[in-house]
This record gives C-alpha cells, sequence and structure tokens, in this order.
C-alpha cells in the first residue's frame, strides 16, 4: 500500500494545487470540464490502510493505480 508521503508526492507532480496545510495537506485539482477534485493527505509517514486507499484512489484522485505509480 502506498504511503501518505506518497500521496503527497504523487499531487505534487501530478498538478495539483496545495490550498491548505493544516495539520493535513489539502489538495485541489481543476479539471478541464470545470470540476474541481479535492483530496487531503496526512502529515503522517505510514501506509494508508487497503479501504481508504482505495476510496482516495476512485474517489478522490479519479486514477488507476498505474497511473498513480508513474506519479511516484
Amino acid at each position: 500500500m502506498p504511503s501518505w508521503r506518497d500521496l503527497r508526492r504523487f499531487c505534487q507532480r501530478d498538478g495539483w494545487e496545495l490550498y491548505k496545510d493544516t495539520d493535513h495537506y489539502f489538495y485541489k485539482k481543476h479539471l478541464e470540464d470545470g470540476r474541481y477534485l479535492r483530496t487531503r493527505v496526512s502529515k503522517g509517514s505510514g501506509e494508508i490502510n487497503g479501504r481508504l486507499w482505495n476510496d482516495i484512489l476512485k474517489k478522490q484522485l479519479q486514477v488507476t493505480m498505474e497511473y498513480f505509480n508513474k506519479k511516484i
């Protein structure tokens, strides 16, 4: 499973904008169709558990695991 650091690196390399830095990092990405995707990244360094990771990948990032791996 990817770590929170991997998720942050993905956001930075995939053009996501850091719009809030509190106890978590908050990122958003503007899509060509006018929508925004948003995700929250923990400042921890541990792995993201399987169920949560699947939700982040499909609902927040809306990318495949292959695409994610190419960016990290």
